[in-house]
């Protein structure tokens, strides 16, 4: 789930306590276009006030009207669809025609909207479970592999960090790689064997494995949600951990260094048990040609392309601007 969606849970949590009456509303389905995702929420105070959500605008006015007048969801979950006829989709501004189904549904003490949030602050993965027919809910463990599902019965709903982030290498970078990752909807790990790296580590939330990067790779049992970033420098590490990786299904694996420095390390890769395929998957220099020079900005390089992979988002090679050396207020190419 992503930080938005989390951010109306820890709402709603805040608004009931406060003794408000609050509306939880979750994107079911959509058909045609849609600007939000299956799974997007929103939360709605009895006086009109929102956080987060479920169509980037379109219908959260007339959502808002029917909860401030209790006619939406009052007393137990109810299923409501927006964009069936062109009349709709044109009066509510949905794309092309798009429709949406959303799930509403009143937040109460037996919503355990509280239990959920515990859960998700400890950074770890839950499904939970709305009987629609009277709103009971229960929670279970999460898998990497949920998905939203709803049969018009049940509604099953995945929080938490659904996408896996493995940085090998606690340095300075890392710290920033990190704490953006995790706004991203990353569960964080990094690894990092070396003492004098592993003992100054204490970002909250983010878990350091002193494993030796290959038999950690192995260990987490990588797949297609996850990802691995390579960023100390020291081949023995990197190429370690880069080694497995590229054969596991990780959606991307990236390592950080020169151009020269990578293709002598697709040299190297290429002399262990890697096919030609397996090689060509690795992204180093890792991250998108953005000029790059501070460690945050050569973090977003990393999680914008990171992002632009995992949404399946083909990038043109982009060009490095030219040098320039500034003297005297003018700005001097350099060849």
């Amino acid at each position: 789930m992503d930080s938005v969606d989390l951010e109306v849970i820890r709402t709603a949590v805040k608004w009931t306590s406060e003794g408000h009456r609050a509306t939880l509303g979750t994107v079911t389905h959509t058909w045609g276009s849609a600007p939000r995702p299956v799974g997007a929420m929103m939360v709605i105070r009895d006086d009109g006030q929102v956080i987060g959500s479920v169509s980037g605008g379109c219908v959260e006015d007339d959502l808002i009207d029917k909860v401030k007048a209790n006619s939406l969801a009052a007393t137990q979950p109810f299923v409501t669809t927006y964009g069936v006829t062109q009349e709709q989709a044109t009066r509510f501004g949905l794309p092309c025609g798009g429709t949406l189904q959303l799930v509403m549904e009143p937040v109460m003490p037996h919503s355990k909207l509280e239990d959920l949030l515990k859960t998700i602050e400890r950074h770890e993965l839950v499904a939970r479970f709305l009987d629609m027919e009277t709103g009971a809910v229960r929670l279970e463990p999460g898998k990497w592999s949920d998905l939203l599902e709803f049969d018009s019965k049940i509604l099953k709903t995945v929080h938490g960090p659904t996408w896996r982030l493995l940085v090998i290498g606690a340095g300075q970078l890392s710290r920033y790689l990190a704490q953006m990752a995790q706004a991203l909807d990353y569960h964080v790990t990094v690894c990092d064997p070396r003492e004098e790296y592993a003992a100054e580590w204490t970002l909250t939330g983010v878990p350091i494995n002193r494993g030796y990067p290959d038999d950690v790779v192995v260990e987490m049992n990588l797949d297609a949600h996850s990802a691995v970033v390579a960023v100390t420098h020291d081949p023995k590490l990197d190429d370690a951990a880069l080694l497995e990786a590229l054969k596991s299904p990780c959606f991307y694996v990236g390592a950080l260094g020169s151009k020269k420095n990578n293709d002598n390390r697709r040299k190297r890769l290429a002399d262990f048990d890697l096919a030609a395929a397996e090689i060509a998957r690795l992204r180093g220099p890792v991250g998108l040609k953005i000029g790059s020079k501070t460690p945050p900005e050569i973090a977003v390089a990393i999680l914008a392309e990171m992002t632009a992979v995992r949404h399946g988002v083909q990038i043109p090679e982009t060009i490095e601007p030219p040098k320039v050396n500034v003297t005297a207020g003018c700005a001097v190419p350099q060849d």
